[in-house]
């Protein structure tokens, strides 16, 4: 019966040892799952911040003309800032990546060893504590079994020794054998019952100890062990959440600046700004006059002509071969289309033609400016080495002075250049408050007092109502002159006829006085081959022979219906 309750116990205790070895895993495995999961929502943070970062760089802006051009809109900047705070807001997830590596996953992996550590520890200290416990037993058990059998060993001994002593027939030595033999195994009996006795009164204890103090400390150590585990789980999920708590206010000043960027959009400034980049400085013509169609058109445009009141015959036909420039004034386009366009920015109109002239201006005085802000430094550098020979040779200062002294020399002729154009723009834009008979007037006045063209005079390509155009058979505003080679005339000598693709009417006279012009007079019709390009000329037609440009604002065009595009005045 005894037998049977300690082997129930010792199968019960193991039972328990093998049920919290296998919550204990379960606990570990549990812990390396939450550490998993943190290692993965930390390259998710990682990559997340690599895609902001990838984005916000691709939309960077260029260093080119375009991009630089854009940064004077406000939505622009905004839209840059936008992308500056991105950047910052991508480095705030990197924080939160990083702050979850160092504070929750190398201290989770870390502890993790730790914790199978100590699991296996306490473990091995329960099972040898059972093992010891069983051989304690079995030890009894032994100690048990041989009293038993001393003692019947000692019975049967005497049962001997009497039957011997009362058999007549047995010899006096055969009975004291017997009877020592039978005293013989009772002193083994008393042995092993003395043995037995202590062995047992030594067992009780160590059972009672293994049951009441090592294997309840053993429980209890694997218990802390387990609470330990569950509050560092608990730290760390609390970290997890405060990692990202602590990157709000930041992330919160991201978004407010995003938020400033966007409230400094204004809307009529960049307006403006586009005003003020596409402004020509062209004056509008003035208003259209009734036309009378009761009368033939030849006498109307004769009776209305200024030059015919003036005196002043119709010009004479156009040589042929005056156009046969006219494809080189394309190809000049082009090439201006390309980025080549001249020095002086003599192909735009005169508001943008002033604004990029002062612009290189301002270019030139800033690198004026360095390159005296380096002189005086060198200056300042050779007055010491003059005290103090010993720190360098005053003269090894001489080459580079120089240098810069022809640099400064060269700047300076530069800005001379652009100030001299700056000048002459400024000086022959047309007013704004002008009529358009003061202008017609000022025309007559300027083109009877001009002085003769010249090819190299920079008055040439001064448009009659103040516009500027371009230098003769260099720039594509200018109209074409005769070339020098006569082999570009057999060229071009079979050149195709253009088609109409509207009438113009003139508003003002004009005398076409550069090859590749043709003179018009107030009120005379004319065909139109090759609307403005931008450069403030529009090719026409008087009949099949004479073709030539003349000024846009000196006509008023009627484009048909099918052809494309729109002139606009600006």
């Amino acid at each position: 019966m005894v037998e049977e309750k300690m082997g129930a116990c010792f199968t019960a205790t193991k039972d328990q040892f093998d049920n919290l070895e296998k919550h204990t895993q379960w606990g570990i495995d549990f812990v390396e799952r939450y550490t998993k999961f943190v290692k993965e929502r930390s390259e998710i943070e990682l990559n997340y911040a690599k895609q902001i970062r990838n984005l916000s760089k691709k939309y960077q802006p260029k260093k080119n003309s375009r991009e630089e051009e854009e940064s004077k809109y406000s939505s622009c900047r905004a839209f840059l800032t936008t992308l500056n705070e991105l950047q910052d807001y991508a480095g705030q997830h990197e924080l939160v990546a990083e702050n979850l590596t160092a504070q929750i996953i190398a201290e989770l992996a870390k502890y993790t060893q730790e914790l199978k550590s100590e699991r296996k520890s306490h473990f091995h200290d329960g099972r040898k504590a059972q093992q010891h416990i069983e051989n304690s037993w079995k030890q009894l058990e032994a100690c048990k079994r041989r009293f038993e059998r001393d003692c019947k060993e000692a019975d049967r001994a005497q049962q001997y020794f009497e039957k011997m002593d009362a058999d007549i027939n047995v010899t006096k030595a055969d009975v004291e054998k017997a009877r020592q033999q039978a005293q013989m195994r009772h002193q083994m009996a008393s042995d092993s019952k003395g043995e037995y006795s202590s062995y047992l009164q030594k067992f009780n204890q160590e059972q009672n100890d293994h049951y009441y103090t090592i294997i309840p400390n053993i429980f209890q150590k694997i218990q802390d062990m387990e609470e330990k585990r569950i509050e560092r789980l608990g730290e760390s999920m609390r970290t997890f959440a405060e990692v990202d708590r602590s990157i709000l206010p930041i992330v919160g000043k991201c978004l407010d600046g995003m938020t400033k960027a966007a409230e400094s959009i204004e809307s009529k400034n960049d307006s403006k700004q586009v005003v003020d980049s596409y402004k020509s400085g062209f004056e509008p013509p003035g208003d259209v006059e009734f036309e009378d169609y009761g009368q033939a058109m030849k006498k109307a445009v004769s009776e209305t002509s200024l030059s015919n009141s003036r005196g002043e015959s119709k010009p004479e036909k156009s040589n042929k071969r005056q156009g046969k420039l006219w494809p080189f004034i394309k190809k000049n386009k082009l090439s201006l289309k390309l980025g080549g366009g001249p020095e002086d920015f003599s192909h735009l109109p005169p508001e943008q033609r002033r604004k990029k002239l002062q612009a290189k201006i301002d270019d030139i005085s800033k690198d004026i400016q360095k390159e005296v802000d380096q002189r005086d430094a060198l200056t300042k550098m050779k007055d010491v080495y003059i005290k103090n020979p010993q720190m360098g040779d005053p003269t090894s200062l001489d080459p580079r002075l120089g240098e810069i002294a022809q640099n400064i020399d060269k700047l300076q002729a530069e800005v001379q250049k652009f100030e001299g154009w700056l000048a002459e723009v400024e000086g022959r834009m047309p007013a704004k408050s002008d009529p358009p008979s003061k202008r017609q007037s000022a025309v007559f006045e300027t083109q009877n007092n001009a002085p003769p063209v010249t090819n190299n005079c920079a008055q040439d390509r001064e448009s009659p109502d103040g516009s500027y155009t371009e230098e003769p058979s260099s720039e594509p505003g200018q109209p074409p002159v005769k070339p020098a080679d006569p082999e570009f005339d057999d060229e071009f000598e079979e050149e195709e006829v253009l088609p109409t693709i509207g009438t113009c009417k003139a508003l003002y006279p004009f005398e076409g006085t550069n090859e590749g012009t043709i003179s018009i007079t107030e009120g005379e019709l004319l065909y139109v081959i090759e609307e403005d390009k931008g450069d403030g000329w529009t090719r026409v037609r008087r009949n099949e022979e004479q073709e030539g440009y003349v000024p846009t604002s000196y006509v008023e065009v009627f484009l048909d219906n099918n052809t494309k595009g729109l002139m606009t005045y600006i």
